[in-house]
């Protein structure tokens, strides 16, 4: 479900995997019990600690159409890397949202045994491939599930990344370091974010368990049972893995099975997609009659996409008049093409990620220019708000701070009229002003257009120490829309 910043190695620099190997398999192979009681097989290896090697928690989400479709970045599931972009690479942190999708198999024959028999691959893997378990290779694995995975950024200081892609997830992978102390400043500030965001689905890995020795992971694995008392994670498995050696893999394929549910889709509403990414897919260069629309891409939340459907997109292209008050103009298009990864498809259904190419001027998609906009039929989207009125609630305390020895974290004060919050709008977002408060209601002038709904749920940060807190969230109740242009189409 979210990615790391400053996580760990991707690449393997710095890092003997090697040497890694050699000490796993000289030491101790042992059982750890997880929340469910399953026993799960895992080695520990000698801790082998690099200098610089700074790994914080991680987090990823998953999106599920039915079949599978995963991946993790540290090359867990299949060699999918979602990290892609130089400044990521250069600096080994996930800055940008990265998105890959997988699927998971089960071998057909019901002797098999488990975990072993649940495999991951990438979403190009024909849909019966054969077991590779030592004795039953004349068997076939059958297709259980697609997911996609959105890999969203760890550090504090992307909490507003990680929480739009958060906005389209149905389940939640949370990565913990085994050897780091549990739990990091923004651990608790992720969970409550994953619980603003209605993600009811989490499993928690234990990764780099490699690189530590027994003792410190069962402590740590103790730590982290006592750590998620009482929060949205309570009674979530705790799984051992280490991703570079692939220990534990299957299993974590068999809880997403088996703990992760594909929820009810509706089809027939107008179709709704929220914007996670853009992009202008053009190369420097390219000639005029080469030149492609933009793509934008995410997750369909209701509805069917199609190919050649006209669609539109709020709030679109934002501008203020002489006198300052703000405009904005649809972006009305057509779809020319649908991918899921490198599957081209004919039509899209909610669920999963989805990259759609369009006839817009790319200039209007390259740099994820709408990311936070909703993508839909033509004149079946929700109205766009200029100012929100919001049942709101927060915090008791300040998540992600952190403090020194048994220092208590500070409070979370009251709202004040005119200061400046950060809201989370579905993939948005945007500043907003508090003009009024009355005990538990605000209301909020966003610098920023916003294609909404009453009833969605929003989460609030404020400037705390030049970064940006989560202090609570809130639900919307109504608002000042805007008067949209009709279509000309």
């Amino acid at each position: 479900m979210i990615g790391n910043g400053c996580y760990g190695e991707k690449s393997g620099e710095g890092r003997k995997s090697t040497a890694a190997e050699d000490s796993l398999k000289a030491d101790k192979r042992d059982e750890m019990v997880n929340s469910d009681n399953q026993k799960v097989a895992i080695s520990f290896s000698r801790s082998c600690f690099e200098d610089g090697f700074h790994p914080m928690l991680k987090l990823l989400m998953v999106n599920f159409r039915g079949g599978l479709e995963m991946y993790e970045d540290g090359d867990i599931f299949w060699n999918k890397d979602t990290v892609r972009f130089k400044n990521e690479l250069e600096r080994n942190i996930t800055i940008k949202l990265g998105y890959a999708n997988a699927k998971i198999y089960k071998c057909e024959d019901e002797r098999c045994p488990r975990p072993k028999c649940y495999k991951a691959y990438g979403s190009g893997k024909e849909d019966n491939p054969p077991c590779d378990v030592p004795g039953f290779e004349n068997s076939k694995m059958k297709l259980v599930r697609h997911v996609s995975f959105v890999d969203c950024p760890g550090h504090d200081i992307l909490m507003a990344t990680m929480l739009n892609g958060a906005a389209i997830m149905d389940g939640a992978l949370l990565l913990i370091a085994a050897n780091e102390s549990c739990p990091q400043p923004q651990t608790s500030e992720h969970l409550a974010a994953v619980e603003i965001m209605r993600l009811e689905h989490i499993i928690i890995l234990q990764n780099k368990v490699d690189l530590i020795q027994e003792n410190i992971a069962i402590n740590q694995h103790e730590a982290i049972q006592k750590f998620i008392q009482g929060t949205v994670a309570d009674g979530a498995p705790v799984i051992p893995v280490s991703a570079q050696l692939r220990y534990n893999i299957d299993v974590v394929c068999e809880y997403i099975i088996k703990r992760i549910p594909i929820p009810e889709r509706n089809f027939i509403s107008p179709p709704n997609m929220i914007v996670i990414r853009s992009f202008d897919v053009n190369k420097p260069g390219s000639e005029v009659d080469e030149i492609k629309g933009g793509v934008a891409g995410g997750s369909i939340l209701k509805g069917v996409l199609k190919v050649n459907q006209n669609i539109e997109v709020r709030p679109g292209i934002v501008v203020k008049d002489e006198s300052g008050h703000i405009k904005c103009t649809p972006i009305y298009s057509r779809i020319v093409s649908l991918f899921a990864e490198q599957n081209e498809l004919q039509y899209a259904v909610p669920g999963g990620l989805i990259g759609v190419g369009t006839t817009m001027d790319p200039m209007l998609t390259r740099a994820d220019r709408l990311v936070g906009q909703v993508l839909g039929e033509v004149g079946s989207l929700p109205d766009v708000y200029v100012e929100l009125e919001v049942n709101f609630f927060l915090l008791r305390r300040l998540l992600g701070v952190k403090t020194k020895g048994t220092e208590k974290q500070g409070k979370v004060s009251k709202l004040s009229k005119t200061e400046i919050l950060m809201l989370n709008i579905g993939s948005m977002s945007t500043g907003a002003r508090v003009l009024a408060v009355k005990n538990d209601l605000a209301k909020l002038q966003l610098t920023s257009p916003v294609c909404t709904s009453r009833g969605e749920k929003i989460a609030l940060s404020r400037r705390v120490e030049k970064h940006w807190r989560l202090i609570g969230w809130g639900q919307i109740q109504a608002g000042l829309t805007l008067d949209i242009p009709p279509c000309p189409i």
